[in-house]
């Protein structure tokens, strides 16, 4: 293998290309400053990556001439500037993404990928994030790699050939290590709730947060729980260790932990090195729902920023303002509502940090709707949990009020009647 380095292989990159960045705390730092380096060169350079961990210096006002971001989901990274217009978003279900590339809809010039080192038959590891990097390997016009010995050896859809990779740097650096913080009493309470829904042997897909965090802190006494989901994160490692989660019961992939991309401590990461109960695959795969429903008991957790009282979540967007992203959470909750016993769930606090409801009785003006009124089930908040399932919408206003802050229910008693009268 020849090396070189980054300011050398990112001479590459000219105006008007298109450039892929490596997902989560796979984004190659060392690959980006470079690149950035070379603002003063470089005209209307278009950027795309789904959620980036990490400094994301291209979206700065001063290099809007040179690089112009759009994302596939909204990391706090790039909040400020896609909200206030120069950056972009494309709004998409995870599980499609790959189509975007493989049917070159967009097609890439430039990936900028980083990778576990070869092995002794000269295969690299994407390690912590698979997603839709896979994808862009196999059609990209040029790979440059990173090769790190930080990131963790995974097996399941990430090994490459080093022979895919069109230019190679050696640089060790450290993977990106989300910080944790504790959980609030409401985020128990809400952990609590949602973890009495939680079957012996079912199959669970979370994301990354306190709450999430919270509901696997009381899965403790629970059996033979297994993992499909898009990510695997530090909660799930005491779980596991302790043979809580053992995908015993899982149709597909049993005995395996299954998941796109990892976040977490570097604990985390070293768990995952080499570890055999992990499984990376593409995100076509893991958020295909298709393939979720084929578990029994698939219980999704997901989130919302918003609630209206007919059950519409929104959970991309405050008004016009673009959060987040859509997601995987329509992936997850259509595949929970399809497996045998499954159970979709949203959970989220009653109010803001600033007191106000999360329930509401509309929607902000602007505000994206991710999770129809027809697609959500379970509604958890820290004052207990609702199903709407098959209600209707007087009966939804209500159950929904039934768990939102008690400071705000006659207020939404009051909208309701005015609505429904």
């Amino acid at each position: 293998m020849n090396y070189t380095t980054a300011e050398e292989a990112i001479k590459i990159l000219k105006s008007n290309d298109r450039v892929f960045i490596h997902s989560v705390a796979a984004a190659p730092k060392i690959l980006i400053d470079a690149m950035v380096k070379r603002a003063g060169e470089l005209k209307n350079v278009e950027i795309i990556h789904m959620h980036t961990e990490g400094q994301a210096d291209y979206v700065k006002p001063e290099y809007q001439n040179s690089f112009h971001l759009k994302s596939l989901f909204v990391g706090a990274n790039v909040r400020e500037a896609t909200q206030s217009g120069r950056a972009d978003y494309i709004p998409i279900f995870l599980s499609e993404i790959p189509i975007l590339f493989r049917r070159k809809l967009l097609p890439v010039n430039i990936a900028l990928i980083q990778v576990s080192p070869p092995d002794r038959f000269g295969y690299c590891s994407l390690g912590v994030s698979v997603d839709t990097t896979k994808a862009v390997i196999e059609t990209a016009e040029t790979v440059i790699a990173q090769i790190n010995p930080n990131m963790p050896r995974t097996f399941g859809d990430g090994l490459i050939h080093f022979s895919n990779f069109n230019l190679l740097i050696e640089h060790e650096s450290p993977i990106y290590e989300a910080k944790i913080c504790p959980s609030t009493e409401i985020d128990k309470k809400i952990g609590y709730h949602v973890a009495s829904l939680i079957e012996d042997g079912a199959t669970l897909q979370m994301g990354i947060g306190n709450i999430p965090n919270a509901v696997l802190a009381s899965l403790t006494n629970h059996k033979r729980l297994g993992v499909h989901s898009e990510m695997f994160s530090d909660g799930l490692i005491p779980l596991i260790e302790k043979g809580v989660v053992t995908g015993e019961d899982k149709i597909i992939d049993r005995g395996k932990v299954v998941a796109t991309f990892a976040i977490g401590c570097r604990r985390t990461y070293d768990f995952m090195d080499n570890n055999p109960v992990i499984k990376m695959k593409e995100v076509s795969y893991t958020n295909d729902v298709a393939n979720i429903r084929k578990n029994k008991k698939v219980s999704a957790i997901n989130s919302a920023i918003e609630i209206d009282l007919t059950g519409q979540v929104c959970a991309d967007s405050i008004g016009t303002k673009h959060y987040s992203g859509v997601g995987g959470q329509i992936d997850f909750i259509r595949g929970a509502s399809y497996s045998e016993g499954g159970k979709p769930i949203i959970a989220l606090p009653s109010v803001t940090s600033k007191g106000e409801s999360k329930i509401v009785a509309y929607l902000k003006t602007g505000a994206g709707v991710v999770s129809t009124r027809a697609n959500v089930h379970y509604i958890a908040t820290e004052y207990g949990v609702v199903d709407l399932f098959g209600k209707s919408m007087k009966e939804r206003a209500k159950l929904l009020t039934s768990i939102a802050h008690p400071d705000h229910r006659e207020s939404l008693e009051k909208k309701f009647y005015e609505r429904f009268k």
